[in-house]
């Protein structure tokens, strides 16, 4: 199991990235116009760069919605290896079985 703390601190990220995202596609979006006089583009840096750091969505962890765990994580079930594994076994993720051969 995950510290609280960084789970808390992850889940804080993510809506700090919504409420940022228009914003940073807008400033994107004039960054990378090959249109865009030079002026623009560098006002559209500095504005970016004066955005929060946890505004990027790249700061966002995936993290097990079971226990926390970022290793192993599995994007389809968005939980790790371990839980899912644990899942599968009680029977409790519908179509996914123990394979046997």
């Amino acid at each position: 199991m995950a510290k609280i703390s960084k789970v808390v601190r992850n889940n804080k990220r993510k809506k700090i990235v919504a409420n940022f995202a228009e914003r940073r596609l807008a400033l994107k979006k004039i960054i990378n116009n090959p249109g865009s006089s030079i002026e623009q583009v560098d006002e559209a840096v500095v504005k970016l760069q004066k955005l929060p750091r946890n505004a990027s969505p790249i700061r966002v962890r995936n993290r097990c919605s079971q226990t926390g765990r970022t290793r192993g994580f599995l994007r389809k079930f968005g939980m790790s290896r371990i839980a899912l594994r644990e899942l599968a076994l009680e029977g409790q993720i519908p179509g996914v079985t123990k394979s046997s051969w």
